[in-house]
Protein backbone atom coordinates (compact mmCIF):
# COMPACT_ATOMS: atom_id res chain seq x y z
CA UNK A 1 0.00 0.00 0.00
CA UNK A 2 1.89 3.32 -0.71
CA UNK A 3 0.67 6.64 0.20
CA UNK A 4 0.49 9.70 -1.80
CA UNK A 5 3.63 12.24 -2.08
CA UNK A 6 0.65 15.09 -2.35
CA UNK A 7 -0.01 14.09 1.01
CA UNK A 8 3.83 14.57 2.83
CA UNK A 9 4.02 18.04 4.54
CA UNK A 10 0.48 17.62 5.97
CA UNK A 11 0.11 18.12 9.41
CA UNK A 12 -2.14 15.32 11.61
CA UNK A 13 -2.86 14.16 15.06
CA UNK A 14 -0.41 11.93 17.46
CA UNK A 15 -2.05 8.43 17.04
CA UNK A 16 -2.13 6.08 20.10
CA UNK A 17 -3.40 2.65 19.63
CA UNK A 18 -4.26 0.11 22.13
CA UNK A 19 -6.35 -3.52 21.61
CA UNK A 20 -8.85 -1.81 24.46
CA UNK A 21 -8.83 0.52 27.41
CA UNK A 22 -5.16 0.03 28.88
CA UNK A 23 -3.55 2.32 25.90
CA UNK A 24 -5.52 5.18 27.73
CA UNK A 25 -3.23 5.62 30.66
CA UNK A 26 -0.85 5.76 28.08
CA UNK A 27 -2.51 8.50 26.25
CA UNK A 28 -3.57 10.46 29.31
CA UNK A 29 0.12 10.23 30.62
CA UNK A 30 0.92 11.96 26.91
CA UNK A 31 -1.86 14.82 27.46
CA UNK A 32 -0.23 15.47 30.54
CA UNK A 33 3.20 15.88 29.45
CA UNK A 34 2.52 17.40 26.02
CA UNK A 35 -0.96 18.84 26.34
CA UNK A 36 -0.65 21.13 23.11
CA UNK A 37 -0.53 18.31 21.16
CA UNK A 38 -3.75 16.87 19.18
CA UNK A 39 -4.16 13.00 20.01
CA UNK A 40 -5.89 9.92 17.95
CA UNK A 41 -7.24 7.10 19.99
CA UNK A 42 -7.31 3.89 18.29
CA UNK A 43 -9.24 0.68 20.50
CA UNK A 44 -9.55 -2.11 18.82
CA UNK A 45 -12.03 -3.27 21.14
CA UNK A 46 -14.56 -5.64 19.44
CA UNK A 47 -11.19 -7.95 18.96
CA UNK A 48 -9.59 -7.44 22.31
CA UNK A 49 -7.89 -8.66 24.34
CA UNK A 50 -4.38 -9.65 21.90
CA UNK A 51 -2.69 -10.65 24.92
CA UNK A 52 -2.86 -14.50 24.18
CA UNK A 53 -3.47 -14.35 20.09
CA UNK A 54 -0.84 -15.56 17.92
CA UNK A 55 2.46 -13.42 16.68
CA UNK A 56 0.66 -13.62 13.14
CA UNK A 57 -2.92 -12.23 14.40
CA UNK A 58 -1.39 -9.59 16.81
CA UNK A 59 0.92 -8.48 13.43
CA UNK A 60 -2.35 -8.49 11.27
CA UNK A 61 -4.56 -6.60 13.81
CA UNK A 62 -2.01 -4.23 14.56
CA UNK A 63 -0.94 -3.52 10.95
CA UNK A 64 -4.69 -2.81 9.99
CA UNK A 65 -5.14 -0.38 13.11
CA UNK A 66 -2.00 1.72 11.87
CA UNK A 67 -3.07 1.81 8.55
CA UNK A 68 -6.43 3.32 9.89
CA UNK A 69 -4.41 5.60 11.82
CA UNK A 70 -2.57 6.71 8.75
CA UNK A 71 -5.36 6.96 6.65
CA UNK A 72 -6.42 9.62 9.77
CA UNK A 73 -4.21 11.56 9.24
CA UNK A 74 -1.51 10.46 12.46
CA UNK A 75 1.82 10.57 11.29
CA UNK A 76 3.31 9.92 14.31
CA UNK A 77 2.24 6.45 15.81
CA UNK A 78 2.67 4.68 18.96
CA UNK A 79 1.38 1.34 19.86
CA UNK A 80 0.24 1.85 23.74
CA UNK A 81 -0.24 -1.75 23.95
CA UNK A 82 2.15 -3.89 24.84
CA UNK A 83 1.39 -6.75 23.37
CA UNK A 84 1.50 -5.13 20.01
CA UNK A 85 5.01 -3.65 20.40
CA UNK A 86 6.04 -7.17 21.71
CA UNK A 87 5.01 -8.77 18.54
CA UNK A 88 4.28 -6.20 15.87
CA UNK A 89 5.89 -3.07 15.62
CA UNK A 90 9.40 -4.64 14.35
CA UNK A 91 7.32 -6.22 11.32
CA UNK A 92 5.46 -3.14 10.58
CA UNK A 93 8.84 -0.65 11.50
CA UNK A 94 10.84 -2.83 9.17
CA UNK A 95 8.82 -4.18 6.51
CA UNK A 96 5.30 -1.75 6.13
CA UNK A 97 6.71 1.22 6.51
CA UNK A 98 9.75 1.17 4.53
CA UNK A 99 7.20 0.31 1.38
CA UNK A 100 4.98 3.58 2.21
CA UNK A 101 6.47 6.19 -0.43
CA UNK A 102 6.64 9.27 2.42
CA UNK A 103 9.12 8.22 4.95
CA UNK A 104 8.36 11.15 7.48
CA UNK A 105 5.42 8.28 8.91
CA UNK A 106 6.50 7.10 12.18
CA UNK A 107 5.25 3.85 14.72
CA UNK A 108 6.95 3.65 17.90
CA UNK A 109 6.23 1.07 20.97
CA UNK A 110 6.38 1.38 24.78
CA UNK A 111 8.53 -1.33 25.60
CA UNK A 112 11.71 0.25 25.06
CA UNK A 113 11.17 3.78 27.03
CA UNK A 114 10.47 1.26 29.48
CA UNK A 115 13.72 -0.71 29.07
CA UNK A 116 15.85 2.19 28.94
CA UNK A 117 15.00 3.76 32.28
CA UNK A 118 15.47 0.94 34.37
CA UNK A 119 19.04 1.04 34.35
CA UNK A 120 18.72 4.00 36.82
CA UNK A 121 15.83 2.34 38.91
CA UNK A 122 17.25 -0.77 40.08
CA UNK A 123 19.94 -1.23 42.72
CA UNK A 124 20.25 -4.69 42.74
CA UNK A 125 19.80 -5.25 39.27
CA UNK A 126 17.22 -7.83 39.36
CA UNK A 127 13.98 -6.44 37.88
CA UNK A 128 10.52 -8.41 37.32
CA UNK A 129 7.88 -7.83 34.88
CA UNK A 130 3.88 -8.61 35.33
CA UNK A 131 2.18 -8.40 31.73
CA UNK A 132 -0.36 -10.63 29.75
CA UNK A 133 0.68 -13.96 28.64
CA UNK A 134 1.45 -12.61 25.06
CA UNK A 135 4.14 -10.39 26.39
CA UNK A 136 5.83 -12.52 28.61
CA UNK A 137 5.67 -15.13 26.17
CA UNK A 138 7.68 -13.09 23.50
CA UNK A 139 9.97 -12.51 26.05
CA UNK A 140 10.54 -8.74 25.01
CA UNK A 141 10.91 -7.43 28.11
CA UNK A 142 14.25 -9.62 28.42
CA UNK A 143 15.38 -9.47 25.54
CA UNK A 144 15.07 -5.51 25.44
CA UNK A 145 16.76 -5.52 29.13
CA UNK A 146 19.80 -7.78 28.16
CA UNK A 147 20.36 -5.37 25.24
CA UNK A 148 20.83 -2.20 26.94
CA UNK A 149 21.66 -3.71 30.80
CA UNK A 150 22.80 -7.09 30.24
CA UNK A 151 23.92 -7.24 33.67
CA UNK A 152 20.11 -7.11 34.86
CA UNK A 153 18.70 -10.55 35.77
CA UNK A 154 14.81 -10.51 34.45
CA UNK A 155 11.95 -12.43 35.79
CA UNK A 156 8.59 -12.91 34.36
CA UNK A 157 5.26 -13.49 35.56
CA UNK A 158 1.88 -13.31 33.43
CA UNK A 159 -1.34 -11.71 35.32
CA UNK A 160 -4.16 -13.65 32.88
CA UNK A 161 -7.13 -12.02 35.38
CA UNK A 162 -5.82 -9.03 35.99
CA UNK A 163 -7.14 -6.73 33.09
CA UNK A 164 -10.89 -8.76 32.95
CA UNK A 165 -10.77 -7.19 36.60
CA UNK A 166 -9.75 -3.78 35.42
CA UNK A 167 -12.13 -3.84 32.71
CA UNK A 168 -15.27 -5.60 34.98
CA UNK A 169 -14.70 -2.46 37.50
CA UNK A 170 -13.02 -4.54 39.83
CA UNK A 171 -10.00 -3.02 40.48
CA UNK A 172 -11.30 -1.70 44.01
CA UNK A 173 -13.54 -4.78 44.74
CA UNK A 174 -12.08 -7.19 47.76
CA UNK A 175 -11.51 -10.15 45.23
CA UNK A 176 -8.52 -8.42 43.45
CA UNK A 177 -6.88 -8.75 46.58
CA UNK A 178 -6.38 -11.84 46.43
CA UNK A 179 -5.32 -12.58 42.42
CA UNK A 180 -2.70 -9.38 43.08
CA UNK A 181 -1.02 -10.83 46.00
CA UNK A 182 -0.74 -14.51 44.50
CA UNK A 183 0.91 -12.77 41.36
CA UNK A 184 3.12 -10.52 43.45
CA UNK A 185 4.16 -13.58 45.79
CA UNK A 186 4.87 -15.83 43.26
CA UNK A 187 7.39 -13.40 41.20
CA UNK A 188 9.45 -12.52 44.50
CA UNK A 189 9.24 -16.37 45.27
CA UNK A 190 10.85 -16.96 42.40
CA UNK A 191 13.88 -14.34 42.57
CA UNK A 192 14.17 -12.60 46.33
CA UNK A 193 16.35 -10.11 45.35
CA UNK A 194 13.82 -8.52 42.69
CA UNK A 195 13.79 -4.54 43.68
CA UNK A 196 11.79 -3.17 40.62
CA UNK A 197 8.82 -5.03 39.01
CA UNK A 198 8.06 -3.38 35.28
CA UNK A 199 3.96 -2.90 35.23
CA UNK A 200 4.49 -4.83 31.65
CA UNK A 201 0.42 -4.30 30.55
CA UNK A 202 -1.09 -1.08 30.61
CA UNK A 203 -4.03 -1.66 32.33
CA UNK A 204 -2.49 -2.81 35.33
CA UNK A 205 -1.71 0.91 36.39
CA UNK A 206 -5.44 0.67 37.90
CA UNK A 207 -4.67 -1.83 40.01
CA UNK A 208 -1.71 0.43 41.67
CA UNK A 209 -2.98 0.68 45.43
CA UNK A 210 -2.98 -3.06 45.37
CA UNK A 211 -0.11 -3.51 44.31
CA UNK A 212 1.71 -1.36 46.29
CA UNK A 213 -0.40 -3.18 49.10
CA UNK A 214 1.19 -6.63 48.67
CA UNK A 215 4.32 -5.18 47.14
CA UNK A 216 7.31 -6.36 49.55
CA UNK A 217 8.82 -2.87 51.28
CA UNK A 218 12.11 -1.46 49.33
CA UNK A 219 10.64 -3.12 45.57
CA UNK A 220 9.68 -0.04 43.56
CA UNK A 221 6.94 -0.60 41.02
CA UNK A 222 7.15 0.87 38.02
CA UNK A 223 4.21 2.05 35.61
CA UNK A 224 4.93 2.92 32.09
CA UNK A 225 3.10 6.29 31.12
CA UNK A 226 5.42 8.88 32.46
CA UNK A 227 8.78 6.80 31.21
CA UNK A 228 6.68 6.46 27.93
CA UNK A 229 5.68 10.37 27.90
CA UNK A 230 9.13 11.44 28.81
CA UNK A 231 10.68 8.99 25.80
CA UNK A 232 8.41 11.00 23.08
CA UNK A 233 8.84 14.32 24.69
CA UNK A 234 12.36 13.47 23.81
CA UNK A 235 11.52 12.30 20.56
CA UNK A 236 9.90 15.17 19.52
CA UNK A 237 12.71 16.98 20.31
CA UNK A 238 15.35 15.25 18.46
CA UNK A 239 13.07 14.70 15.36
CA UNK A 240 11.82 18.29 14.67
CA UNK A 241 11.10 17.42 10.95
CA UNK A 242 8.18 14.51 12.56
CA UNK A 243 7.28 16.98 15.14
CA UNK A 244 6.31 20.01 12.91
CA UNK A 245 3.99 17.70 11.26
CA UNK A 246 2.18 16.69 14.84
CA UNK A 247 -1.12 19.45 15.12
CA UNK A 248 -1.30 21.46 18.38
CA UNK A 249 -5.17 22.64 19.10
CA UNK A 250 -5.02 20.38 22.11
CA UNK A 251 -7.89 18.37 20.63
CA UNK A 252 -8.42 14.76 21.39
CA UNK A 253 -10.42 12.50 19.44
CA UNK A 254 -11.65 8.84 20.25
CA UNK A 255 -12.40 5.71 17.94
CA UNK A 256 -13.23 2.42 18.50
CA UNK A 257 -14.02 -1.13 16.79
CA UNK A 258 -16.89 -1.53 19.16
CA UNK A 259 -20.10 0.23 20.14
CA UNK A 260 -19.39 3.48 20.66
CA UNK A 261 -21.41 3.88 23.95
CA UNK A 262 -20.15 0.95 25.40
CA UNK A 263 -16.46 2.34 24.85
CA UNK A 264 -17.35 5.68 26.43
CA UNK A 265 -18.89 4.05 29.41
CA UNK A 266 -15.86 1.64 29.97
CA UNK A 267 -12.94 4.48 28.76
CA UNK A 268 -14.47 6.04 32.36
CA UNK A 269 -13.00 3.65 34.39
CA UNK A 270 -9.60 4.98 32.77
CA UNK A 271 -10.49 8.99 32.00
CA UNK A 272 -13.01 9.76 34.78
CA UNK A 273 -14.59 12.61 32.27
CA UNK A 274 -17.23 12.29 29.54
CA UNK A 275 -15.49 12.48 26.03
CA UNK A 276 -17.27 11.95 22.46
CA UNK A 277 -16.55 8.69 20.60
CA UNK A 278 -16.96 7.03 16.94
CA UNK A 279 -16.86 3.54 16.13
CA UNK A 280 -14.84 2.78 13.35
CA UNK A 281 -13.83 -0.49 11.38
CA UNK A 282 -10.83 -1.81 10.59
CA UNK A 283 -11.16 -4.42 7.97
Amino acid sequence: MRMKNEQNNIAGPIGVFDSGYGGLTILEAFRKELPQYNYIYLGDNARAPYGSRSFDVVYEFTRQAVMKLFELGCRLIILGCNTASAKALRTIQQHDLPQMDNSLRRVLGIIHPTVEAIGDITHTNHVGILATEGTIKSNSYALEINKLHPNISVTGVSCPLWVPIIENNEADGEGADYFVKKRIDTIMSLDSQIDTLILGCTHYPLLLPKIKKYTPQGVQVVAQGQYVAKSLANYLQRHPDIEQLCIKQGVTQYYTTENAERFKESAKIFLHEDISVQHIDLE
